[in-house]
């Protein structure tokens, strides 16, 4: 299974592209959509949403990774194998959580023919048919990556909002449990009381609460949060473990 991870929208063909290439190189493998609005241009805010998504996909899938400011610079190509799946992308912090939470990861460079690769593109034109090999069981030509990949210096967690769903509400980057959630949640003034699910307060309520993918988020009870409380990714949160 191949699971595309991208902020390129909806809009464009972009997306499509990426399912044409694999169709063509890999037509045997189940391709699945996991998120196409991860936050634009932010690999940092994206790599702890990543990192949150990871866990719940088969054992052994193949994630293509794509946010990518500075795709056709220096940065690197890269492939990442966990005890749980592999990921590629570009080496700009993007995969680093992932990696940090993982029990054993490899980092390595891939080496790709420089023919026939759009500047601008390298999603279609390099890390899906990297994928599509690999899912092939066709050999990739890589080495293990001589440098620290970008973000191995970033905190394992991030009091910060990293993504806003399609209702306003707002993820951290803060692992949580429902038995131990953070205490006191602020965040741009407000105050968000702690709830188990929002059938439990009010509506209207400003309320925090351990996501399905185990992160504090923040929400407003049949509102939207990130109107009334003026969230957006980068907003600083505060709380007490």
């Amino acid at each position: 299974m191949i699971v595309l991870f991208t902020d390129f929208s909806h809009r464009g063909p972009y997306v499509g592209q990426l399912h044409t290439v694999l169709a063509q190189q890999a037509p045997q493998q189940t391709v699945i959509d996991l998120q196409h609005d991860a936050p634009a241009f932010n690999p940092r805010a994206a790599s702890y949403l990543l990192a949150a998504l990871v866990p719940q996909l088969p054992q052994g899938c193949i994630v293509v990774a794509v946010v990518d400011p500075g795709v056709g610079t220096a940065r690197a190509p890269v492939l990442l194998q966990t005890e749980h799946c592999t990921l590629i992308g570009p080496d700009n912090g993007l995969l680093a959580i992932t990696a940090r939470q993982a029990q054993q990861a490899r980092w390595q460079r891939i080496h790709w023919p420089e023919q026939d690769i759009s500047a601008t593109f390298h999603g279609r034109d390099l890390f899906a048919p990297a994928a599509a090999r690999l899912a092939s069981g066709q050999p990739l030509n890589t080495e293990d990556l001589q440098q620290a990949p970008v973000g191995a210096d970033w905190p394992a967690d991030l009091a910060e909002v990293i993504y806003i769903d399609g209702y306003g509400n707002a993820w951290t980057g803060q692992r949580c449990k429902p038995q131990t959630m953070p205490q006191d949640v602020r965040a741009r003034g407000a105050r968000f009381s702690n709830t188990r699910t929002f059938g439990d307060a009010p509506a209207h309520t400003p309320v925090a609460y351990c996501n399905s993918s185990g992160l504090l988020e923040l929400a407003v009870t049949e509102d939207r949060a990130d109107e009334r409380c003026e969230l957006q990714i980068g907003t600083r949160v505060s709380f007490r473990l």
